[in-house]
């Protein structure tokens, strides 16, 4: 080596810190000030977020968790990617066990990881969050659960930024996000300084994971075991009635859709929205096919050959439309479409609109489960005792 080689070593050195660096920065950018120190910090203030918390019943979790909660939670479901509550949220707060409580995440180590679901790259303490060997559906993966609460969280994969080198895919529907604001009268004061804020005095193993982030048009590495089907066939109060009967669908709301996003119920009587009242359903494929909620379920209840109307409620908000949200949900409804077409169950030509899905509004919260808080209320649907179709029909 010569004296002459020192300084291009001196710059190389200094330019990878530099890129280092920028990488680290990355981390916690969505939510406002980068930090991967969120665990040594709840080592220096002495928090122990297993101790004050415990699991619940069975009966007392079915009681206090909405059904997708329950099902992600206590039966290891995987909600839909893009469609849960916090993917993209980027207020600042802690991330606690949607079951006991428990704080598990925080903000600051959040990152957008492009897959659909909330994306951490470290725990709030490791001792809050505990590992184990998954190879379910094919593939080795590494789930993670809550300590206390025992919840299925999701996995952890090694391929997140640095310095962690960890990427933890969890479900929204096991955490309860608490942004910083209401931490104190939360429970969640000694949290507070986490983020800067001052608290209050008190008054008198992932190295065998085969799946990756994924690349530009490639699809996320966790697998989804729950599905989302948005449907519209007239006034949504008697279509959600019946859908959130059917044994395999897990949740339902009512909204608007196919238009104009963060539309009211007042717009909707103005037509010119473009919207739909919809009903956006979330469903245990292996209990409940795509295709057996439409062909059995969604032809049955309402009158598909109607265009703009549905019993006594009339225009466009009222049309019959599949909102498919991949390729294959369309390929499925088109199929569907066929068959209960040809079967000649209706006497007029099928009108169904099959379209891609697009941005939904949720309803306002009176119109949510409005025939289970008003039982005998207005509703044109009911299921048609059709016979079964031949799935061989064309």
């Amino acid at each position: 080596m010569t004296i002459r080689s020192l300084p291009w070593l001196w710059l190389l050195g200094l330019a990878l810190g530099l890129l280092a660096s920028a990488c680290q920065r990355k981390i916690g950018s969505e939510t406002g000030a980068a930090t991967v120190q969120s665990q040594a910090q709840i080592g220096a203030l002495g928090l122990d977020g297993t101790k004050m918390f415990k699991k619940p019943t069975d009966a007392e979790l079915k009681q206090k968790l909405s059904p997708l909660e329950y099902e992600v939670t206590q039966n290891d479901a995987t909600e839909p990617p893009f469609n849960n509550r916090y993917w993209d949220n980027h207020e600042e707060g802690l991330y606690v066990d949607v079951a006991t409580g428990e704080p598990l995440f925080s903000s600051r180590d959040k990152f957008d990881s492009g897959t659909g679901w909330p994306s951490f790259s470290q725990p709030l303490a490791s001792a809050s969050v505990v590992s184990h060997s998954d190879t379910k559906y094919g593939m080795r993966r590494t789930e993670v659960r809550s300590k206390v609460g025992d919840s299925h969280l999701g996995h952890v994969f090694d391929d997140g930024p640095r310095p962690t080198g960890q990427r933890y895919c969890i479900n929204s529907a096991s955490l309860r996000f608490i942004p910083v604001s209401k931490l104190a009268e939360s429970g969640y004061a000694e949290y507070l300084p986490l983020f800067g804020v001052a608290q209050p005095k008190a008054e008198a193993q992932a190295s065998d994971n085969s799946c990756a982030r994924p690349g530009p048009g490639e699809q996320a590495g966790c697998t989804p075991t729950l599905e989302t089907a948005i449907l519209a066939g007239g006034c949504f109060w008697g279509m959600q009635d019946i859908i959130r009967k059917i044994p395999g669908v897990v949740s339902t709301d009512v909204g608007y859709t196919g238009g104009k996003a963060g539309v009211t119920y007042e717009d909707m009587h103005h037509d010119t929205t473009g919207n739909a009242e919809a009903v956006r359903v979330v469903f245990d494929p292996k209990r409940l096919s795509y295709e057996s909620l439409l062909e059995d379920w969604f032809f049955r209840m309402h009158d598909p050959t109607t265009p703009n109307r549905q019993g006594n409620d009339v225009g466009p908000q009222y049309r019959s439309v599949i909102f498919a949200s991949s390729l294959e949900q369309r390929e499925a409804a088109e199929r569907v479409k066929k068959r209960v077409d040809a079967s000649h169950k209706w006497s007029r030509p099928v009108v169904t609109e099959i379209v891609d899905a697009s941005a939904f509004t949720v309803a306002e919260d009176y119109h949510q489960d409005y025939l289970q808080k008003h039982p005998g209320g207005y509703t044109c649907h009911y299921l048609r005792d059709f016979p079964k179709l031949p799935k061989a029909a064309e």
